[in-house]
């Protein structure tokens, strides 16, 4: 027994090197921003949510949401579930003990009754030459941190479509604003152009064409109020609530950061739940390889039992006496040797496929940064022309009216020009939800939404 250990032991010295602990491959990240990367440290991703949105019926939202989401209570209870995984590998290391207690009565040819009973605690407890054991609590350990990030990925994302909800009703309110608004002013141009009918200054037509478009206005404030009662049900199933009205705010108020600064691509690999998340998947695929790797190696298990027994061979004593047995046993595999192998490649190659799956994770978050740093700032810089293109369409409105009523135009060019206003002040509120989402979804790809202080 004492040689096989020493045996193991010295192959264990020259061949269990292949059971290193995981590093991270070499991952380019250079680019991965294109033009947006800086130098900065501090990202917008690094705020937490209260100072991003700092509209207070957002945030009385939000702290619902992480509250009472049912995606998110799940994500918590699969993070019990790797802990419960992970506390069973730990204990792996540890023998296991039996209590086993056996008893028998026989009689032959209907001679006296013999009783028997054993009363013994047996153990186990395998040894850990060649790292199975280990890497299985590994792989176990980065399940656990890899739950934990997704259940990071869900709170991000949990934040982000709550916010993007709010701010989709705020502006589909700003919309039915200026649409209210304006049915009020194309009502009572109708009952202008009725006048200028009875005055002879125009025909039936004009009235029609008028009246045709104050009801087309009409009829959107329909469509605008169910976007809206949609919008809400959607933001109360996400709450886990039932479906009823939304408190909030309006468009024209919401402040969001000024500063928007992306950082350094490298900051992928600490901040997104994502990505983290991914490169646990990875650890466990590279472990599972060890793991399986460590199959084709010997196995020892030491076993013992004490306890009592009356039966001593082909004697019965009582009362009965103390009973001590110890074990060794050596396992090595030899015809299913080829099945290891093969399971060993299979592990390779799906290790291989999680490195992969890593890596595109990463430009996929890349260019996630990207296109929210794109939407942002090409709202942004048509913030001054959709102002002068509404001030112009205002004038042309005007202008028209004053000549309509002096004969020098027809309706047809005033209706334009209403059409137009109309169409570049919803375009103006489009705009800024599109400024305002792109800071949204920037900030979710940027890893936004993390509990800062745990990781300090």
């Amino acid at each position: 027994m004492k040689k096989i250990v020493i045996i193991c032991l010295a192959v264990a010295m020259t061949g269990c090197g292949i059971y290193k602990p995981y590093t991270r491959p070499e991952i380019q990240t250079d680019g991965l921003y294109g033009d947006a990367e800086s130098a900065d440290t501090m990202t917008l991703g690094n705020l937490r949510w209260q100072e991003v949105f700092t509209d207070p019926a957002l945030q009385s939202l939000i702290e619902e949401g992480l509250a009472n989401n049912t995606d998110l209570q799940s994500a918590q209870w699969r993070v019990k579930e790797a802990e419960a995984t992970l506390k069973s590998a730990r204990l792996a290391y540890l023998p296991s003990f039996n209590f086993a207690p056996q008893g028998s009565i026989s009689s032959f040819d209907n001679q006296n009754t013999t009783k028997t009973y054993s009363i013994p605690v047996t153990a186990s407890w395998q040894i850990d030459i060649f790292n199975g054991l280990t890497n299985a609590k590994r792989k176990a350990k980065a399940l656990y941190a890899q739950s934990q990030q997704y259940e990071q990925a869900v709170k991000t994302q949990l934040i982000a479509n709550i916010a993007n909800l709010y701010y989709t009703l705020l502006m589909l309110d700003s919309q039915q604003e200026v649409t209210r608004e304006t049915a009020m002013k194309w009502e009572q141009s109708v009952e202008t152009m009725r006048a200028l009918k009875d005055a002879g200054m125009t025909n039936e037509a004009g009235v029609a064409q008028y009246e045709g478009n104050y009801y087309a206005v009409v009829a959107s404030l329909r469509d605008i109020e169910t976007s809206i009662r949609q919008t809400e049900n959607s933001l109360c199933s996400i709450l886990g609530i039932a479906p009823q009205q939304i408190e909030r705010g309006s468009l024209d108020a919401q402040q969001l950061p000024e500063q928007i600064v992306v950082g350094v691509p490298v900051q992928m690999l600490s901040n997104r739940p994502d990505v983290r998340s991914a490169e646990y998947a990875l650890m466990q695929a590279y472990y599972a390889t060890s793991q399986a790797r460590s199959a084709l190696y010997p196995s020892i298990t030491l076993s013992g039992t004490a306890g009592w027994t009356n039966s001593a061979g082909a004697m019965i004593v009582n009362p009965g006496k103390l009973l001590l047995t110890a074990a060794g046993s050596l396992l090595q595999p030899i015809f299913n040797a080829g099945a290891n192998r093969a399971q060993v490649k299979i592990m390779k190659a799906q290790q291989e496929e999680a490195k992969l799956s890593f890596q595109q994770t990463l430009l996929n978050a890349g260019a996630e940064v990207n296109n929210a740093l794109t939407q942002y700032q090409n709202a942004r810089a048509k913030t001054d022309l959709r102002i002068n293109q509404i001030e112009a369409m205002a004038r042309a409105v005007e202008s028209t009216e004053l000549l309509m009523q002096h004969g020098s135009t027809t309706y047809l060019e005033v209706l334009t020009a209403q059409q137009s206003l109309l169409s570049a002040q919803l375009s103006q509120i489009a705009d800024r939800f599109d400024e305002i989402q792109g800071v949204v979804n920037l900030y979710q790809a940027l890893g936004g939404g993390r509990d800062l202080t745990e990781e300090e």
